[in-house]
């Protein structure tokens, strides 16, 4: 006959069925109730918030800062491909002959939505006394807004005033202020391609009459661009009916890359294309490679909250020391003593997630409004016009950050429980039981 009561073997039985599942009703119920505060224990309970607080500020963080990265990302690209175009077809000698074929070639790919001649050259813009080095493009200004948004961009005057034969200027906003040059006047083009005098080698001098000015944003094209028409700096650089290259729009700018492979097995050897992740591909790999160096820089401040959930769980396993003999007494097997204290982590981490989630994806949909309030509340400017050339703090909120900030903040919740777990799981209890 046993020594013990007949509920000690059912509650004993009823603990060794629940333990069969992989997480029983009473290994929740136990492991929430350990969460909720008790006389004995603020103290754990407050470092619990501190963890949940502090797992939630590493998770909005992380969201705001690559979602803002993001931002800056989506509009540098946008202002480069205002004025670039997505992919151009060159030549090794520098020039192509019988072009015509050759835009028809990149004009009926499916991808291309539309392709157009240009020609580029150096030069050197000199109005008094001021000199500048430029960047002369030769373009069709009635093809040019297929192309580009740099009839958007104009600040005075318009493409359309580049007409053949007239030999006028389009100027960035920068090289027009550095060489003192208006709309309406006139300055001197020079170009390395000399031609023989009597005197020796002398360099091509051309005036031409300022139609217009550009503005992107973005030093390089604003203070080292200037567009001329195609057939003018044809006979500037004396190329005839040749040019430079052909330039394409595409229908999807992701996939730049096959349109650029698809589009070259069909032009001749000495012809290649280059498409835009090409040419500025430093850029793009510094700015992913910062968005990583961030994302793992942030992600220090889920660790340490990860950290305080481990210094919560040694203190509850320290306290409920006596609970857990008992528990183990009425046939709770080690590893459902694992399971209380994991659930009583998870929730930890669990809630925090889930306010940093909340609150960061609100902060970085909303970050247009935010930053203004602060910089009018405070009289500050984060982003001041004359310093930067985005003076707006821009924001993309990807799925895909979310998911994979959440992901990792739940695994890292997840691995914070399993030592204070384990070793709650190791109790023995005699050993708890003999001071009690």
């Amino acid at each position: 006959m046993s020594p013990y009561p007949d509920h000690i073997w059912q509650t004993s039985a009823l603990f060794n069925k629940k333990t069969e599942s992989i997480l029983s009703p009473y290994e929740l119920f136990i492991g929430l109730r350990y969460t909720r505060a008790k006389k004995r224990n603020h103290f754990i309970s407050f470092i619990s918030m501190i963890s949940m607080l502090g797992i939630a500020l590493g998770v909005a963080a992380l969201i705001i800062v690559l979602s803002v990265m993001n931002g800056f990302q989506k509009e540098i690209r946008a202002r480069i491909l205002g004025v670039t175009p997505h992919l151009q077809v060159a030549s090794d000698t520098g020039s192509i002959s019988q072009w015509q074929p050759i835009e028809k070639i990149v004009a009926t790919h499916p991808e291309v939505s539309a392709a157009a001649p240009f020609i580029s050259g150096q030069g050197m813009l000199s109005q008094n006394e001021n000199v500048q080095g430029v960047m002369v493009r030769g373009i069709l200004p009635e093809e040019e807004d297929k192309l580009t948004h740099l009839s958007e961009k104009m600040k005075y005057g318009k493409l359309e005033n580049l007409r053949a034969g007239e030999f006028g200027i389009v100027l960035g906003v920068d090289l027009a202020r550095s060489l003192g040059a208006r709309v309406g006047e006139s300055i001197l083009l020079i170009t390395p391609q000399g031609q023989i005098t009597p005197a020796g080698m002398v360099p091509r001098l051309k005036q031409f009459h300022v139609v217009g000015v550009f503005e992107v944003g973005m030093s390089p094209y604003d203070n080292a661009l200037a567009l001329i028409n195609m057939s003018d700096a044809q006979k500037l650089y004396r190329m005839g009916e040749d040019v430079t290259g052909i330039s394409a729009r595409l229908n999807d700018l992701d996939k730049a890359r096959t349109v650029a492979a698809d589009i070259n097995t069909n032009l001749p050897h000495n012809l290649y294309t280059s498409d835009w992740t090409r040419q500025n591909a430093n850029y793009f790999s510094a700015v992913q490679m910062e968005k990583k160096m961030m994302f793992i820089i942030l992600s220090l401040i889920v660790a340490v909250a990860a950290f305080n959930i481990v210094s919560t769980l040694v203190m509850a396993v320290t306290d409920k020391q006596a609970d857990i003999a008992i528990l183990r007494t009425l046939g709770a097997s080690p590893l459902s003593i694992m399971k209380i204290f994991m659930v009583q982590g998870v929730v930890i981490g669990l809630t925090g997630l889930l306010i940093g989630v909340v609150s960061g994806i609100l902060v970085a949909v909303n970050i247009g409004t935010i930053v203004p309030f602060i910089e009018h509340l405070f009289g500050v400017q984060f982003l001041a016009k004359d310093v930067y050339f985005i003076s707006e703090l821009p924001s993309d909120l990807q799925r895909s950050d979310v998911l994979v900030v959440s992901i990792f903040s739940f695994v890292i919740s997840i691995l914070a429980t399993l030592y204070p777990s384990w070793r709650a799981a190791q109790t023995q209890p005699a050993e708890a039981l003999r001071y009690e």
